[in-house]
């Protein structure tokens, strides 16, 4: 049987008290009380990411990024061309340490390190793509620079990142030295290049997080050698 709402003056013969609408300051009291709740789980999910990262950055290769330095100072010594690469986030990457190798570096008498991102040039490389294929963006531009001594930095957290493989292919058969920053396991690209920097980290967020630190370690390191050394 379908039984109709009671009506309001019924609710009030019952004894039920009529709906007073909340104050203005009740209101602001509620969005309080949820704002802070919200900002408590905001700031849980912030300390998990930072206590995550201490623990990652805790476990960095050191004595690999020591073995980077060297081949750079290297490169710059003998006049050879460093190349970086990757996409999406690892390309912002690339670029970004492209240019602290490239500047931050810079010590009076000291040789300069010849760096070049291959994720700078947008045209060029929407003309690769266009033309022929995405896979090919890097390799291409690669081709006709490559040249023995070089090196060549392919980032990529998955370790599977097409364009980035076809270009270390490339420069091992130029017989350029390769490196990869890959994520935790590395992929199919830490068994393509001579020296592979994993961070240890499933996460891709914190494994970018890594890759940055990387590059700001060697750029470091490279200066301080070249203070010492041309000071």
């Amino acid at each position: 049987m379908n039984r109709k709402a009671p009506q309001a003056g019924g609710l009030r013969e019952a004894g039920v008290p009529p709906f007073s609408p909340l104050s203005s300051s009740q209101m602001k009291h509620i969005q309080t009380i949820l704002l802070q709740d919200k900002c408590n789980v905001n700031i849980q999910h912030i300390e998990d990411y930072l206590t995550q990262l201490q623990t990652m950055i805790a476990d960095l290769p050191a004595e690999l990024l020591d073995q980077v330095v060297d081949i750079l100072l290297k490169s710059a010594r003998n006049g050879r061309k460093i190349f970086l690469c990757g996409n999406g986030g690892s390309a912002a990457n690339a670029s970004h340490i492209a240019c602290d190798l490239a500047k931050n570096t810079a010590v009076p008498g000291a040789p300069p390190l010849r760096v070049i991102a291959l994720t700078d040039n947008m045209a060029l490389m929407t003309a690769w793509a266009n033309d022929t294929s995405y896979d090919n963006v890097f390799a291409a531009q690669l081709a006709p620079l490559i040249e023995p001594g070089d090196v060549v930095i392919g980032i990529s957290a998955s370790g599977n990142s097409v364009n980035v493989l076809n270009a270390i292919a490339l420069a091992n058969e130029g017989n350029a030295t390769t490196i990869g920053f890959t994520g935790d396991t590395g992929g199919r690209l830490a068994g393509m290049v001579d020296l592979c920097l994993h961070a240890p980290s499933p996460r891709m967020d914190q494994q970018e997080d890594a890759h940055l630190i990387f590059g700001h370690c060697i750029t470091a390191a490279v200066r301080d050698a070249f203070a010492q050394e041309y000071a």
